[in-house]
C-alpha cells in the first residue's frame, strides 16, 4: 500500500494546481460564479472608492476657501458674484437658491424690483420659506453625493456571506468525494477545501476595503453636511441683518 499512498501524495499538487489562477480553473460552475459576482462586486466598490475619495477631498478642501471668502463678503449679493468659481460646490448652489428665494419675496414685497442689489425686505413667514428652500436644498445636495455609497454597504454586508456560501458548498463537495470513493485520502478532501478556503479570501478581499471606505465616507458626508447647515444658518442670520439695514434705511427716508 506504500506506492498508491505515495502516488496520493504525489497528485495533489497537480490537482489543486500550487497557485490561485490554477484553483479558479478547476473550481466547479457554482463556486466560479461566487468568485465572479465578488470580483464584480470588488471591482465596481473600488471605482466608487476612488471616485468619492478625489470628490470629497475637492469638496473639503475648497469649502475651507468658500467660507473665508463668505465671511468676508460685504452682502450676500456680492458674496454670490465673488464665489462664482466655486460654482462646483454644493455651499454655492446653496446660497444662490436661498439668495432667489429671497430676491423673489423681496421683489413681490417691493411691486417687482429685485432685492439681490438693494438688500432685501422680507416678511417672518417668508424668512421661514428661505429657510425650507435651504432645507430642501441641503437634503438634494446631500442626496447627490451619498449616491453609490450604498454599494459599498452592500459590497461590505454580502461579500463574506457570499464567501461563506463557496465555502460550505467547497465542503460539501469534499463530504460527496468521500461518500463516492470510499476515501478520506488528501486527494479527495483537499481540492474542495482548496475551494472553500479560495471563497472565503476572496468574500474577504472584496468586503474588508468596502467596509473600511464606507466608514470613511460616512463620516465625511456628516461633515459636509454640518458645514452645509452651518451654511444655512449664516445665511439666515445675515438675511436678517440685510432686512434689518433695509427697514432702517426706509425708516430714515420717511
Amino acid at each position: 500500500m506504500a506506492i498508491p499512498e505515495m502516488a496520493m501524495g504525489a497528485a495533489v499538487p497537480a490537482v489543486i494546481g500550487g497557485n490561485f489562477w490554477d484553483l479558479v480553473t478547476q473550481s466547479t460552475f457554482f463556486s466560479l460564479l461566487i468568485i465572479t459576482v465578488l470580483f464584480g462586486l470588488s471591482v465596481v466598490s473600488w471605482a466608487v472608492i476612488i471616485w468619492k475619495w478625489r470628490l470629497y477631498r475637492r469638496i473639503l478642501a475648497d469649502s475651507q476657501r468658500f467660507r473665508g471668502l463668505f465671511r468676508r463678503g460685504r452682502g450676500l449679493a456680492d458674496c454670490l458674484a465673488t464665489l462664482t468659481l466655486l460654482r462646483h460646490l454644493p455651499h454655492w448652489r446653496l446660497l444662490e437658491a436661498g439668495l432667489r428665494e429671497a430676491a423673489s419675496f423681496t421683489g413681490q414685497n417691493r411691486g417687482g424690483a429685485s432685492g439681490a442689489n438693494h438688500g432685501f425686505d422680507l416678511t417672518p413667514d417668508q424668512k421661514r420659506a428661505v429657510a425650507d428652500t435651504l432645507e430642501r436644498v441641503t437634503q438634494e445636495e446631500m442626496g447627490r453625493l451619498e449616491e453609490w455609497t450604498i454599494l459599498l454597504a452592500t459590497t461590505a454586508n454580502a461579500s463574506p456571506f457570499l464567501g461563506l456560501l463557496g465555502t460550505c458548498w467547497g465542503i460539501m463537495n469534499s463530504f460527496v468525494g468521500i461518500g463516492a470513493t470510499g476515501s478520506a485520502s488528501l486527494v479527495v478532501v483537499a481540492p474542495g477545501i482548496a475551494e472553500a478556503l479560495m471563497a472565503t479570501v476572496v468574500g474577504l478581499a472584496a468586503a474588508i476595503p468596502a467596509v473600511v471606505a464606507y466608514n470613511w465616507c460616512v463620516r465625511k458626508l456628516r461633515q459636509i453636511h454640518d458645514e452645509l447647515s452651518g451654511l444655512a444658518l449664516e445665511i439666515l442670520t445675515e438675511l436678517t441683518r440685510e432686512n434689518a439695514r433695509e427697514a432702517a434705511n426706509l425708516s430714515r427716508a420717511l
